[in-house]
């Protein structure tokens, strides 16, 4: 099979993307408007970029109705300040309540059941059950296009982590204990700690 993407819909691209690029890991995104109300929302175009500095990445597309921006963006546009927290399989249906397009103002963490953190470096709170808190100042934004299926990369420079104690061990986040999710194309997830393996990057060339 041979695809040109010009000749797709923007939806049509989409399920190429998300069929293909998998597991992808969850950002669970919080966020504060102008006048401090809380926004929560998850997304799954999300990586990190590099070390020094510390700097991570998510991409929100523009909604697919109209091609307006989602609250996460303009908020983060507005405040310059995000909090990423990781998620985990145990709020991971309280999580996915925040992912529906709730009217402007309505704070998705109360409507999940989900309790808030006051943040050490930013505005933003932290989400309480998650056990990974990655607390970002905005680097910058790059923006493509401004209608539906369009999008924008996010780029933040991690100012603040929080690790939970008991994920932590000798520098490093034990990911057996963190069971983060990770998401798969339409409504499918997966818990990328039930089956795992081990293999050794090669250093040299053979």
């Amino acid at each position: 099979m041979e695809i040109n993407p010009a000749s797709l819909e923007w939806k049509e691209a989409y399920k190429l993307m998300v069929g293909s690029i998998l597991p992808r890991p969850i950002a669970f995104i919080t966020t504060v408007d102008e006048s401090g109300n809380v926004n929560a929302a998850p997304f799954s175009f999300f990586t990190a970029i590099c070390a020094d500095p510390m700097l991570i990445c998510f991409s929100p597309m523009r909604k697919g109705t109209d091609g307006s921006k989602k609250d996460t963006l303009s908020n983060i546009e507005a405040t310059k300040e995000f909090v990423i927290n990781i998620v985990s399989e145990d709020f991971t249906d309280k999580m996915n309540i925040c992912a529906a397009d709730y009217p402007p103002l309505t704070d998705e963490l109360d409507a999940a059941g989900l309790a808030k953190e006051k943040s050490a470096a930013v505005k933003p709170p932290r989400v309480k059950e998650s056990k990974v808190h990655l607390e970002c100042s905005l680097y910058q934004v790059l923006p493509f296009g401004e209608h539906a299926g369009s999008g924008s990369l996010v780029i933040g420079k991690v100012e603040h982590v929080h690790v939970a104690e008991e994920v932590y061990e000798n520098g490093r986040i034990n990911s057996e204990k963190l069971k983060p999710v990770g998401r798969m194309a339409g409504h499918i997830y997966t818990k990328p700690m039930t089956d795992v393996f081990e293999l050794i990057r090669k250093t040299e060339p053979r």
